[in-house]
């Protein structure tokens, strides 16, 4: 239970993330932004396939 349990909560970072990074690229943001919110989601992307999920 616990796994599913972090698999979920890793899914919600990862769709927040993906939120916030869509919203700035929309909102046309600068472009340390941007690739701020774009390196963070690919960060919980890394944990996502290193844990097997």
């Amino acid at each position: 239970m616990e796994k599913a349990l972090d698999k979920q909560r890793l899914i919600e970072k990862i769709e927040a993330a993906r939120r916030k990074l869509n919203d700035s690229i929309d909102a046309k943001k600068d472009y340390d932004t941007i690739y701020r919110y774009s390196v963070e989601l690919d960060q919980l992307i890394e944990l996502y396939i290193v844990a097997g999920y």
